[in-house]
Order: C-alpha cells, then sequence, then structure tokens
C-alpha cells in the first residue's frame, strides 16, 4: 500500500470512531480490556520468538553500562535521539488519569506484571530483528512478526489503536467537563450515555472539533516520524507540568516534608528534563502542533474563566437589596398586570440585579413574580416530587417568590414541556403548605413579620391585631442584610412612630389570587449581561473581552436554548458591564 491509501483508510477509521461516539462506550466497553490484554500478549510473545530467533545477545542492552558508553561519543544526535526515545514510554503519563478510575494496587499490578514486561520484550525483539536486518527499520515491527500470525496481528493492531484512540476521545470529554464545572470553558452540551457511570459522557461540539484535528493532522503530515514528535513533545511536557503540580499538592494538601517534596523533584527532573531539552530540538519537524493547540485552548479557558469571574462577581455585590423592594411599595413602583412572570437567574440566593434593571426600564411588571434558577445536580434523575424548591421573597401582598429547579445529569431540561404546569404546581402547594405552618418561617421567608418580633430583643411593639389586617407598629425601622437575604431590625434614631402595614390575605384569597394570574398567562424573563472591556484598557484586554470573549458568549449555547423557552413568550432584558 502506499502512503496515499493508508492516510485514507486511516481517516475513514476515524470517521467511523468519532461518528460512534454519540452511542457511548457502556455497551462496547467490556471488549477494551480483552483486546488490550491480547495485544500485549502478542507483542510480548513475538518480541520473545525474535529474541530466540535472530540474536539473544541483545540482552545486554539492559546493563545500564551501555547508555554511559552511547552518551559519551559526545554527538549532539545523540541526545536528540532520546527524542525518539521517549515515544516508547508514551502512556506512563495516562497512569495519573488511570487514578480517577481505577485503584492504586490495580495499576501497579497491571503494570508491573503486563505492561512493563510486555514492552521490554516487544522493544528487545525488535533490536535483535534490526541487528540482523537493518534495512527494514523503517517498519520493524511488521516486518518482525511471523507471517504465520501477520494479519490476525495486524487487526489486533487496528482494534488496540481503535481502543487506545477511544481514551484519547473519553479523556479529552472528560477534561472539558471538568473544564465547565470550573467555570474555565464555554457552555457546550454534555450527554451522559450510561445509567450506571457518571463519566461515560458524550460532548457532540468537542467530538467534532477534535475529528477536525485528528484528520488534520494525519492527512497534514502523511509521516509517521512527525506524528510521533509532536505527540513526544506534548507528552513530555504533561510529565513536566504534572510534576510541578504534584509539589502544591504534596506541601497543601498531603502535608509533606519539604525533603520529600525535594527528593521528588529532582527525581523527577533528572528523568523528564532530558527528555524534554530533546523534545524541543524538534519542535520543528512537527513538535509545534500540541503547542499551538495548547496554547489556543489556553487563551481561550483564561479569556472565558476571566470574564466569567468578573461577570458573576458583579452580579454577587449588585444583588438587590430587600429594604430597595420594600420601599417600593407592594405595585413594586410599576403597574402590576395579570399574569405571572419567570424571572430566570444564576443566582440561588438574593434578588439579582437585572431585576432593578427590569423595574427601572419597564412600565410594568406581572402581579406575580416568580425567580428560577436551574441547577443540575451530580446524580442520575432527580424525581419530579422532589424537583423544585420554592421560598417567599418579602411579605405576602408583593407576591414574589424563589424557585431552584434542580435536574440531574440524565434528565432534560429542554424536553421538560410540563415544566411551566409542575413549577405552578408546586408554588400552589407551596402556598397550602405555608398556611399550615402557623407562623414558622426560614431564613427567607419573611411571610410572618409577628414571629420574627415577637423574638428579637430590639425595640419593637406589636400593638394591635384587629379587623382580619394584621398591623404591626415599632420605634425601629427596616434594614436589609443581603449576605443572609432576611430582613433585620434595627433600632432607629428617629422619634415616633413609624407603621408598616401588611396587608392580609387568607390562603384561599391567595390561591383564587395566583389561579386568576395562571390563566391570564407566563411571561419568561431572560438577564443578559454583557461584558465589555473599559475605554481606557490595553489592546489585548479590549481584544481579549471585547471580541474574543463576545465571540464565545455568541458561538456558546443560549439560555433561551437550554431552558427551552418559547420565543413567544420571551423577553431578553440587557445590561452592559465594564471590567
Amino acid at each position: 500500500m502506499s502512503t496515499d491509501v493508508v492516510v485514507i483508510v486511516a481517516v475513514f477509521i476515524l470517521i467511523g470512531l468519532f461518528c460512534m461516539q454519540h452511542y457511548g462506550t457502556d455497551k462496547v466497553g467490556w471488549l477494551f480490556a480483552p483486546l488490550v490484554l491480547l495485544w500485549f500478549i502478542l507483542i510480548g510473545s513475538v518480541g520473545l520468538v525474535n529474541i530466540r530467533k535472530y540474536n539473544s545477545s541483545v540482552l545486554k542492552a539492559y546493563n545500564p553500562v551501555y547508555i554511559f558508553r552511547y552518551f559519551r561519543r559526545g554527538k549532539s544526535e545523540i541526545w536528540t535521539s532520546l527524542g525518539g526515545v521517549m515515544l516508547s514510554i508514551t502512556g506512563t503519563e495516562a497512569l495519573y488519569a488511570d487514578l480517577c478510575h481505577f485503584p492504586v494496587l490495580a495499576i501497579q499490578f497491571a503494570f508491573t506484571l503486563v505492561v512493563f514486561p510486555c514492552l521490554l520484550l516487544a522493544y528487545t525483539g525488535q533490536a535483535a530483528y534490526i541487528i540482523d536486518n537493518k534495512d527494514h527499520v523503517v517498519d520493524a515491527f511488521y516486518r518482525s512478526i511471523p507471517e504465520a500470525i501477520y494479519w490476525p496481528a495486524f487487526i489486533i493492531a487496528t482494534l488496540a489503536a481503535v481502543v487506545a484512540s477511544q481514551a484519547t476521545i473519553s479523556a479529552t470529554y472528560s477534561i472539558i467537563k471538568q473544564a465547565l464545572a470550573l467555570g474555565c470553558f464555554p457552555r457546550v452540551n454534555v450527554v451522559h450515555t450510561s445509567k450506571k457511570f457518571l463519566g461515560q459522557i458524550y460532548i457532540p461540539d468537542i467530538n467534532w472539533v477534535l475529528m477536525i484535528l485528528c484528520i488534520a493532522v494525519t492527512a497534514g503530515f502523511k509521516n509517521q516520524s512527525q506524528i510521533g514528535n509532536a505527540y513526544g513533545t506534548a507528552v513530555v511536557i504533561v510529565m513536566l507540568v504534572t510534576t510541578f503540580l504534584m509539589v502544591p499538592v504534596m506541601l497543601l494538601v498531603w502535608k509533606s516534608h519539604w525533603i520529600l517534596v525535594v527528593i521528588f523533584l529532582v527525581l523527577s527532573l533528572t528523568v523528564e528534563l532530558p527528555y524534554f531539552t530533546a523534545c524541543i530540538n524538534k519542535v520543528d519537524q512537527g513538535g509545534w502542533v500540541p503547542l499551538v493547540i495548547a496554547i489556543t485552548f489556553f487563551v481561550i479557558m483564561h479569556v472565558w474563566h476571566f470574564c466569567t469571574v468578573k461577570r458573576y462577581e458583579f452580579e454577587m455585590h449588585s444583588k438587590v437589596s430587600m429594604a430597595w423592594i420594600l420601599g417600593l411599595g407592594p405595585s413594586l413602583g410599576l403597574v402590576r398586570v395579570p399574569g405571572i412572570g419567570f424571572v430566570y437567574t444564576e443566582l440561588a440566593s438574593g434578588v439579582p440585579h437585572i431585576f432593578s434593571h427590569f423595574v427601572t426600564n419597564l412600565p410594568a411588571i406581572h402581579s406575580v413574580v416568580v425567580f428560577v434558577c436551574v441547577k443540575y445536580l451530580p446524580v442520575y434523575t432527580v424525581p419530579a416530587e422532589e424537583r423544585f424548591i420554592m421560598k417567599r421573597i418579602g411579605p405576602k401582598n408583593y407576591h414574589m417568590f424563589r424557585c431552584v429547579a434542580r435536574y440531574g445529569y440524565k434528565d432534560i431540561h429542554k424536553k421538560d414541556d410540563n415544566f411551566e404546569k409542575m413549577l405552578l404546581d408546586r408554588l400552589l402547594i407551596f402556598v397550602r403548605l405555608e398556611s399550615m405552618m402557623d407562623g414558622y418561617s426560614d431564613s427567607e421567608d419573611l411571610t410572618v413579620m409577628e414571629h420574627k418580633a415577637k423574638r428579637s430583643t430590639r425595640s419593637l411593639q406589636l400593638i394591635e391585631k384587629a379587623g382580619g389586617n394584621n398591623t404591626m407598629s415599632s420605634t425601629g425601622d427596616l434594614s436589609y442584610s443581603s449576605s443572609q437575604d432576611s430582613i433585620v431590625l434595627a433600632k432607629s434614631p428617629l422619634t415616633g412612630n413609624s407603621l408598616t402595614r401588611y396587608s392580609s390575605q387568607t390562603p384561599g384569597d391567595e390561591l383564587e389570587f395566583l389561579n386568576r394570574s395562571k390563566d391570564a398567562g407566563v411571561v419568561h424573563f431572560l438577564g443578559n449581561t454583557v461584558v465589555q472591556a473599559r475605554r481606557d484598557s490595553g489592546i489585548l484586554k479590549k481584544v481579549a473581552v471585547n471580541y474574543v470573549y463576545a465571540f464565545l458568549r455568541k458561538m456558546c449555547r443560549e439560555n433561551s436554548v437550554i431552558f427551552n423557552v418559547p420565543h413567544e413568550s420571551l423577553l431578553n432584558v440587557g445590561q452592559i458591564y465594564y471590567i
């Protein structure tokens, strides 16, 4: 076969592999371990046969004296040859990643009893074959396989390469998911393909990007040595990064003595730095590819994380105080029109700043306002009866509530057609249960102010309850603590009575009011905080924030798509935050 035919076949195998990712590895995963075990047994057996058949004296290579004699020659080609030797130990960097999925003892047994001996036999057998067949050094592996088992070995080798590729793809999904959880990567769709295993996921966007990159590298290089150089550079840098990251872990997490840390660092760098210096010399021969990809993803992740953190800090520090809402009165300073408004927010506590933007820019607001926060939990599914957590915000006549909707990783909110109905039903149940609690409330439930006043040590007096209207009189005023989302009764320096009235509604009246609002219709409010760089910012910051981050926000999934909000009842309200 010519090189072009091999490349075409490899590209088709890659396309088939990536197209099958959405099915998940749950159904075929049981084949991976037997295939890899069969692969190691095969290469170890072939190596043993070649040692006995061609040149058993090659076993002298295990004597470390020969490596010193090799380097003593002092030629530059000898040192750079370590870059090729690096390819023989690729895969060892995955040992740290394997610790997330397998016990330490299992990895130690597999590496010590299977992987390491079989690899030694395979490389030693190839060396014995090359000594007698120096012209076959380019494809020594397949040339050294006995003719009787050539095609079975070829099939097993191809399947083992597919399994290794699948491991790389799955690891990429896992890394992207962890970056998403840390807020270091734009929002992408994560599909869980297994009910049993949380780690078996599929990310369509990353899948197709990875496929394009793999095909570009395969078809672009057409040369195994260039691909090997790229792989070796990536592996040795991963090893170095892992070593340096282990230092703070040993010091801060494990509380290890600094002498042990120094010993670990010196031993690790003694092995890794020579390989690193050898691979650096091959950057122009294919090693530049992983560096370019790494820099690109680093810029994307850094810009996204920086802007996302700034945006979240702005929303956290700009939460609307309850004192401001109470100062607006039950009408919130607007016309309260019949209906229910769902205000979506990322904050699970407090009133988001975007709500004040609504109030100051809209002429009217709905008679019932529900702040909805959707949270995804690391569980398979959340039962429907436990999905919604309801709380009241402010006095009863304000008709403001908070709802935290919880979903498992297999619950698809996008296909939840009964979301409105389920949420409204839970709201009605909450109001009924609240009336049965007889004055008990939590830190955010402000429905019975008399109960809080009785427990307060401040100067607050209840003077009367008459005519079904609860009246509260006090020499103190109301202030709000945003850190606890609760009203704090503070003593006022002013003299006289400060009278605050709260209209009383019976549970039946409020339920009827909610039903009438429900019949009037539901509108979904989505806040869109646009982040931009200040005018006095540097050129790099302006490019990163105004262009790179804006492009990533435009490309990632919109909230309206995530929440499956119907466009006919969607209202987007934006605001600009300068950093």
